[in-house]
C-alpha cells in the first residue's frame, strides 16, 4: 500500500472513532481510539469467518501497513519531541540519579528476569524455546513506552515529583533497551562469538552516548537559531526541522534517533522556552506540537488495535500471554525497588511510590514494534502475540486505573481529568 493511502486510512479511521469516543463513550482519548479498534478488528474477524468478502479486503489494508517502519522511523521521534518539549528539566535534573538507575539497572534487571522466568515457563505450555529468544522477549517488554506513558498520565493529576520519574525514565529507557535488543539480536543471528563485550560495548557507545551527544549538540544549535530571530512560523519550521533533520542524521550517523531527539527536545524546551521565544511563538510552537502529539497518538492507538485483524494468536498464547502480564509486573516491581533501593539514602521513596511506579509502567508501540521486526526464523508469532496481550492489558487496564489508583494512594495534585 503507498504512504499517502496508509496514512489516510489511519487518519479517517482515528478521525471517526475518536468522534464516537467523545460523543459516546468518554473514555481517555487514546485508551478509547484503541479500545474502538480492538474491537472493530473482533467483529471483522468473527464476520470473516462468517465468509463476509470485504474483511479480506480491511485484512489486507492493515496487513500491508508496515507498523516497525511507520513507528521506528517516522512517528517515534515526533512523539518524543512534542514530551520532551515540555519536561521540567531541573525537576529532571534532581531526580537525575533515580531516573538513571530506572532507566539502566532497571531495564537490564527486567530483561535478565523476564527472559529467565520464560526459559523455564514455555516447556510447560507445550513451547520450549531458546533462552537468546527469551531474553529477546524480555529486553523488548522491559522498556516503559514513552509514548503510553506520556499520553496517559496527562489525565492522572499525579504528583509532580512521581510524574517526572516516571516520566524521565520513559523518555530515556528505551535507548538502552533498543541496545540491550539489537546485541541479543546479533548473538541470536550469528552467535555468541560475534557479538563479543567489546563489540556490544562499541553498540552502546556508537548508539546511546552518540545518542546523547548528538542530541545536545542538535539542541544548542537550534536554540541558537531560535534566539538569533522572532518569527513564529519560522521558529516552528526550525524545531520541526530538528526532528526531520536530527532522525535522519542519527541513521546515518547510526546513533539512537530517539534519544539524540529526547535530549535536543528537553534543551529546545528548557533553554529555548525561557531565553529565545517570544510568547506568540512560545503559544503557536505549544499549539502546533500539540496538535501534532494528539493525531500522531491517534494514529498510533488506532493501528495497536487493527493490528489483531492480521495477527496470528492461538488459545495457548493467550494462555502464555496471561502470565506473561503477571511475570512482567513482577519484574517491573523488582526493577523498580532494587535500583531506588541502592539510592534510598539520597531519595525517599514508600510503598505508595513504589506501587505507583510499578502500575505506571506502561507498555506500548515500542515493544509491539520491536516484536514485529523478528524475522520469520525465529519465534516471531509467539513473542509477537505475548507482547501484544501484555500491552493490551498494559494500556487499558493499568492506563485506566493508574489515575484512580493515584487518587487513592493520596499522591494526586488535583482532581483526575477526563482525558478529554
Amino acid at each position: 500500500m503507498e504512504l499517502y493511502n496508509t496514512l489516510a486510512l489511519l487518519i479517517v479511521v482515528a478521525a471517526v472513532f475518536g468522534f464516537i469516543n467523545h460523543k459516546y463513550l468518554g473514555l481517555p482519548g487514546t485508551i478509547g481510539l484503541m479500545v474502538l479498534a480492538l474491537v472493530s478488528s473482533l467483529i471483522a474477524i468473527g464476520l470473516g469467518k462468517l465468509g463476509v468478502d470485504w474483511v479480506v479486503t480491511a485484512g489486507n489494508l492493515v496487513r500491508g501497513i508496515d507498523f516497525h517502519t511507520i513507528l521506528m522511523q517516522v512517528m517515534l521521534s515526533f512523539l518524543l519531541f512534542a514530551g520532551a518539549i515540555h519536561v521540567d528539566v531541573r525537576a529532571l535534573g534532581r531526580e537525575g540519579a533515580a531516573v538513571g538507575a530506572l532507566a539502566t539497572v532497571g531495564t537490564l534487571l527486567s530483561t535478565a528476569l523476564v527472559g529467565t522466568v520464560f526459559y523455564y515457563l514455555l516447556p510447560l505450555f507445550g513451547r520450549p524455546t531458546d533462552f537468546i529468544y527469551c531474553l529477546l522477549f524480555g529486553a523488548l517488554i522491559s522498556p516503559t513506552d514513552p509514548i503510553a506513558v506520556l499520553g496517559i498520565l496527562k489525565a492522572a493529576r499525579i504528583d509532580k515529583k512521581l510524574e517526572i520519574r516516571i516520566v524521565g525514565e520513559s523518555l530515556f529507557n528505551d535507548g538502552i533497551a533498543v541496545v540491550v535488543f539489537m546485541s541479543l539480536y546479533e548473538i541470536a543471528r550469528f552467535g555468541a562469538g560475534q557479538a563479543t563485550p567489546g563489540v556490544i560495548g562499541q553498540l552502546f557507545l556508537q548508539e546511546a552516548v552518540g545518542g546523547l551527544v548528538l542530541g545536545a549538540v542538535l539542541g544548542y544549535v537550534t536554540f541558537w537559531a531560535l534566539r538569533s530571530i522572532d518569527n513564529y512560523q519560522v521558529e516552528v519550521m526550525i524545531t520541526l526541522a530538528l526532528v526531520m533533520g536530527g532522525t535522519a542524521l542519527a541513521t546515518a550517523l547510526h546513533t539512537s534517533g530517539p534519544l539524540a531527539i529526547v535530549v535536543a527536545g528537553l534543551i529546545v524546551g528548557d533553554q529555548g522556552r525561557q531565553l529565545g521565544m517570544s510568547d506568540l511563538t512560545r503559544d503557536y510552537l505549544d499549539k502546533f506540537w500539540e496538535i501534532l502529539d494528539e493525531i500522531l497518538n491517534a494514529v498510533l492507538f488506532v493501528l495497536i488495535g487493527l493490528e489483531m485483524l492480521v495477527l496470528d494468536i492461538s488459545r495457548t498464547t493467550l494462555l502464555v500471554g496471561a502470565v506473561a502480564i503477571v511475570v512482567v509486573l513482577l519484574a517491573r516491581l523488582a526493577s523498580v525497588a532494587l535500583p531506588l533501593s541502592l539510592l534510598r539514602r539520597f531519595y525517599q521513596f514508600d510503598r505508595a511510590t513504589l506501587r505507583v511506579l510499578t502500575w505506571g509502567g506502561l507498555r506500548g508501540g515500542i515493544s509491539v514494534a520491536l516484536a514485529l521486526s523478528l524475522p520469520d526464523s525465529m519465534p516471531r508469532d509467539l513473542i509477537v502475540g505475548i507482547t501484544y496481550v501484555v500491552v493490551i492489558f498494559s494500556i487499558i487496564v493499568q492506563g485506566l486505573s493508574i489515575g484512580p489508583l493515584v487518587k487513592r494512594l493520596g499522591l494526586s495534585t488535583g482532581p483526575v481529568a477526563d482525558g478529554h
